[in-house]
């Protein structure tokens, strides 16, 4: 086959036994990667708890990764999510998922628990199980110390170990499979890192058809201000957004209380650039190049991290941001629900945090100690356990991101319904909202937004499945990738063809998320955006958010996604994307 390698490795931790499985031809043309096969694999366990040694941890790449086709580099991270309860997955840059395939895998199927802490290698063809005993507690970067340049990670840290609900995995020392706890489910397999070298060429149907849609995606990238423009992603990183949701005022502070940020200008994506000197990198085969590095070798965080331990916290302290990022990655944490779970005690406490506190925190959950051991069950528990429910910022209890949903009712809509939890992730309907692209909206209307957030949800879930950097889609639709994809395999696939498999992805993961007791009474929001006023101000007027409103554009969204009144599938749906 061509794009794809033909063979998925299994490797079973408890008996130390790995497995070659060769799918057929309309495997592939069914699931074609990435999320579309992780999600089947995860659907035939789906109800088991995520710590059952059955439970599967799996790593999948797509037909486009490993070769010419811009920013395909990426992978899919995915099982029952530790924090939520819900599915859980994560598209991960770094270079695994190029290495994973040019080392002759399409996928890694991981089951069992190891009786000791093990290492997973692989080098081409051959595969082996390593003692790890001697890595335990290590922090990431200590465990990769000895990856050559050809080798790329993925690594739990001490917070996995340690049992934090959102432990993450590490790929390549800072590109993160970060939400819902994945790092915990690896660490109850006793797998503390799989190592990848992959040598091999990755089969193409058509290279000159290939070279040609390569070169029409680079014209679209290359005319898009978000990606390419002087105060763009390529120029800053993802924090190039901070500024922008700044001035939109739909930043979230002090734990959503407030929507901008008074020292929002001394903690700009422009104030790290001058103060650590940044170069560009970025993901296997990306040319937007969005990743910042210090001149010393930090890692510049990502606009989510950067205004979560700024705004949310109330830190103003630039120094503060980077090594709670620097702790995160060291450790395996989610940056998100980290800095969210420590803004929601910081309301219930009362009180503000040093910059050393702040670390300090980060450090005590991560190694369970203290007042750590219970923020590391995350803001939803931590909140209960104090009698104060109401604090906690976060959707099927995983925590909210950096885009006050007041100030965007698509992502308010989008918050709500997400498979995974607060995701802006699944449709991002900031595109619309906020960029403009591809089509500018109303961001203070629920109306058409429903079927905004469907057909997003459905794009990303095929994008996730090429696989491909969603960031190309601010400037290329799934038109020139299904091109691409046919210059790989040979598999004629159209854009909408592509939006359907992408549609039947995401049905199932409602149908997962439905089996572990999942309702339209989890698809829904925090009160405090339906009772408190944002912070208004410039001509801007940002209003709680209307409930009758809200569950309108909630039924909306059923209807066009074809779910019952309560949120969940239905017989009749599954039969129309033959779904058994």
């Amino acid at each position: 086959m061509n794009g794809w390698t033909g063979r998925i490795l299994h490797a079973d931790l408890s008996a130390r036994t790995f497995r070659v499985e060769e799918p057929p031809r309309a495997f592939y043309e069914r699931y074609i990667g990435g999320k579309g096969m992780a999600g089947h694999y995860l659907g035939e366990r789906a109800t088991l708890s995520w710590d059952d040694p059955a439970m599967p941890l799996l790593f999948f790449n797509g037909p486009l990764t490993g070769t010419p086709s811009p920013s395909s580099g990426r992978m899919t991270v995915m099982a029952r999510a530790p924090l939520t309860g819900a599915v859980g997955d994560s598209s991960v840059g770094g270079g695994l998922g190029t290495r994973l395939k040019r080392a002759g895998w399409d996928g890694l199927v991981v089951t069992g628990r190891a009786h000791a802490l093990t290492g997973l290698v692989i080098a081409d063809s051959a595969t082996e199980f390593r003692d790890a005993e001697n890595l335990r507690g290590a922090e990431v970067s200590r465990v990769g110390e000895g990856a050559g340049a050809d080798t790329s990670t993925a690594i739990i840290g001490p917070a996995a170990e340690n049992g934090v609900l959102f432990a993450s995995i590490i790929v390549d020392g800072h590109y993160c499979a970060g939400r819902g706890g994945l790092g915990l489910v690896m660490a109850s397999k006793n797998l503390k890192y799989v190592s990848v070298r992959g040598t091999g060429a990755v089969g193409i149907f058509d290279p000159d058809e290939l070279a040609r849609a390569r070169e029409d995606i680079f014209r679209l990238a290359s005319a898009s201000p978000a990606l390419k423009g002087e105060l763009g992603i390529g120029a800053f990183g993802t924090g190039a957004l901070y500024d922008l949701m700044h001035s939109r005022r739909m930043m979230p502070t002090e734990n959503f209380r407030a929507t901008r940020f008074d020292y929002a200008e001394d903690m700009n994506a422009f104030r790290y650039k001058t103060r650590y000197a940044t170069r560009r990198t970025g993901c296997a085969g990306c040319h937007i190049l969005c990743k910042q590095t210090g001149a010393r070798g930090e890692t510049v965080p990502e606009f989510e991290t950067m205004s979560h331990f700024s705004a949310l916290v109330g830190n103003t302290d630039l120094d503060a941001v980077v090594e709670a990022n620097r702790i995160c990655n060291e450790t395996g944490m989610d940056t998100i629900s980290a800095a969210s779970t420590i803004a929601c005690r910081r309301e219930i406490m009362g009180e503000n945090l040093t910059p050393h506190a702040l670390t300090g925190l980060l450090r005590d959950i991560a190694y369970s100690r203290g007042e750590g051991r219970e923020l590391g069950a995350g803001s939803y528990r931590y909140a209960v356990s104090k009698g104060r429910p109401g604090a906690s910022m976060s959707v099927k209890r995983l925590e909210m991101p950096a885009y006050d949903p007041r100030g965007a009712l698509g992502m308010a809509l989008a918050y709500a319904t997400s498979t995974r939890g607060a995701c802006h992730l699944r449709a991002y309907p900031i595109a619309h909202e906020i960029l403009r692209k591809p089509v500018a909206t109303d961001r203070f209307t629920f109306s058409g937004k429903a079927r905004i957030v469907k057909i997003a949800e459905d794009m990303n879930a095929a994008v996730d499945s090429l696989t491909a950097c969603r960031f190309l889609f601010f400037a290329a639709t799934l038109e020139e990738y299904a091109r691409a994809l046919a210059a790989v395999t040979g598999m004629r696939m159209s854009a909408q063809d592509l939006l359907r498999a992408g549609e039947r992805f995401y049905y199932a993961e409602r149908i997962m998320n439905a089996a572990n007791g999942f309702t339209a009474h989890d698809d829904d929001l925090p009160d405090r955006f339906f009772t408190e006023e944002g912070s208004s101000g410039d001509g801007i007027r940002v209003l709680p958010l209307d409930r009758a409103a809200f569950l309108r554009a909630r039924a909306d969204y059923y209807l066009v996604r074809g779910l019952d009144e309560r949120g969940l599938p239905t017989p009749e749906k599954c039969a129309e994307l033959g779904i058994v």
